[in-house]
């Protein structure tokens, strides 16, 4: 991915300042349409049952879960992504700070985002969907490993990527319940998803006021995010085949990425039609079509190999 550019630290701190009174009323406004929700209504504990070990339960085998081979693989990469929140937390903490309106926020996200690990890792042993302890290695490894965000250099770089990263996991929560051929679970991931979008609303109002008060910053903020994007659980062990076999089952890929993702949010914000940009602004416009352009080209040919894929799969089988 392209190396972040150094950012002005007294233009991120104009910025934030700048963007308190934003948060204030944002803040306002995501209180007043949140829905308060329980994570133990949606685990099916009439399922549970106890695991080998101190209690001498039974043990995890494959065929015990309800979930399809997709949905299994994307349920462990949505749930360990989640798991890694207090590396997040401190991330936008370090660089939002921890008081005003900023450190509100800051804490009720943390504080929202706690309950999608928990019913999450509810459900799956609950349901006995994956091998529980594969699942504790993982986070072990995972969380211990830490997270570093891409773009930890420059605050008005991260308000761009949650923008984006948040409407990205609301879409690979509520595609993973569609795949996972569990009711349940698609109900439990449909929850989930609801409190993401309200993320991303709320980052992408920040956007909005951002792209008004400093839209030449703005917009290279938009063109170097969207370019050198990458999900949080990109550092997960085995993350990219699992990410090729959530993309072979039309979880999430590259067409989803371009025309769910980041098409909308930038159409909202009118991005690609600002005018009265200076030389970087419209440079950093002009390098994101050309990288929309690119992407779009790419997401093609995923589909016509996936399709070439699957059809040879379907031969053979038969």
């Amino acid at each position: 991915m392209p190396s972040p550019r150094t950012s002005d630290s007294r233009s991120d701190v104009r910025i934030l300042h700048a963007l308190e009174e934003v948060v204030e009323h944002e803040l306002d406004r995501h209180l007043s349409v949140f829905k308060e929700w329980m994570p133990h209504e949606y685990v099916p504990w009439s399922s549970g049952r106890d695991f080998d070990g101190p209690l001498e339960g039974e043990p995890w085998a494959p065929e015990q879960s309800p979930l399809s081979d997709v949905g299994r693989v994307s349920m462990v990469v949505n749930l360990l992504t989640e798991d890694n929140l207090p590396s997040y937390h401190h991330e936008i903490a370090t660089l939002f700070g921890r008081d005003g309106a900023w450190g509100t926020w800051v804490h009720r996200w943390t504080a929202e985002e706690a309950r999608h690990s928990i019913v999450m890792r509810d459900y799956l042993l609950a349901s006995r969907a994956v091998d529980p302890a594969a699942l504790e290695r993982a986070r072990m490894t995972h969380m211990s490993t830490g997270f570093e965000s891409d773009n930890r250099h420059s605050a008005l770089h991260t308000v761009a990527y949650v923008a984006f990263q948040e409407l990205a996991t609301r879409i690979s929560h509520r595609n993973t319940g569609h795949s996972s051929g569990d009711p349940v679970c698609d109900r439990l991931l449909a929850r989930v998803a609801l409190d993401e979008n309200l993320h991303m609303i709320f980052y992408r109002n920040l956007l909005k006021a951002a792209l008004e008060i400093a839209p030449d910053d703005a917009v290279r903020a938009v063109a170097d995010v969207v370019s050198g994007f990458r999900m949080p659980g990109h550092g997960l062990p085995g993350f990219e085949r699992a990410a090729a076999r959530i993309a072979l089952g039309g979880v999430y890929d590259l067409r989803i990425h371009h025309d769910d993702v980041l098409q909308p949010v930038l159409r909202h914000l009118r991005v690609m039609d600002l005018s009265g940009l200076g030389p970087e602004g419209r440079r950093a416009q002009q390098e994101l079509g050309e990288f929309l352009t690119s992407l779009d080209t790419q997401a093609a040919r995923f589909e016509e190999r996936r399709a070439a894929l699957l059809a040879r799969r379907d031969a053979s089988r038969g």
